[in-house]
């Protein structure tokens, strides 16, 4: 489990962009379990929708990406460096995410290649799948010992 003060420590993400309230399950390198509580003073409420606010599917989308980073940098050297998300296959948006909701975000490492690495990325509100599908983002250098 990491607190928000240590999920900071991992991303270079603040707030109002930081989509990570805490990490909830960690397989450091392999795999993560986030938490986002989406929150009725969100930057979006306002305008998406007026009447009926709904998480934006790019917002969910980037919260899946900084679970994914979360996982693939807590394996060790890497927290502090820049990982950037590149590219979705089959992403899907299945169900609206509401103020008032806790969005869990697993993400599973499936291999890196060519500094390409792959996650399996799924967004959940209670027992219901309301995003997933596979992302791509730049892993870091590696370091010389």
């Amino acid at each position: 489990m990491l607190s928000s003060e240590q999920v900071q420590e991992i991303l270079p993400h603040r707030g109002p962009m930081l989509l990570i309230d805490e990490v909830v399950e960690i397989e450091p390198g392999r795999r993560a379990v986030a938490l986002h509580r989406v929150s009725s003073d969100a930057f979006w409420v306002p305008g998406h929708f007026p009447q009926e606010p709904v998480m934006p599917g790019v917002l969910i989308a980037e919260a899946m990406a900084q679970a994914a980073a979360v996982a693939f940098l807590s394996a060790g050297s890497g927290a502090g460096d820049q990982v950037y998300l590149v590219g979705y296959d089959k992403l899907r948006l299945r169900k609206p995410v509401r103020p008032g909701d806790d969005l869990y975000l697993h993400a599973t490492h499936q291999g890196t290649r060519r500094r390409l690495a792959t996650f399996s990325v799924e967004a959940f509100v209670g027992e219901d799948r309301v995003a997933s599908g596979t992302l791509m983002a730049t892993a870091p250098e590696p370091t010389s010992s």
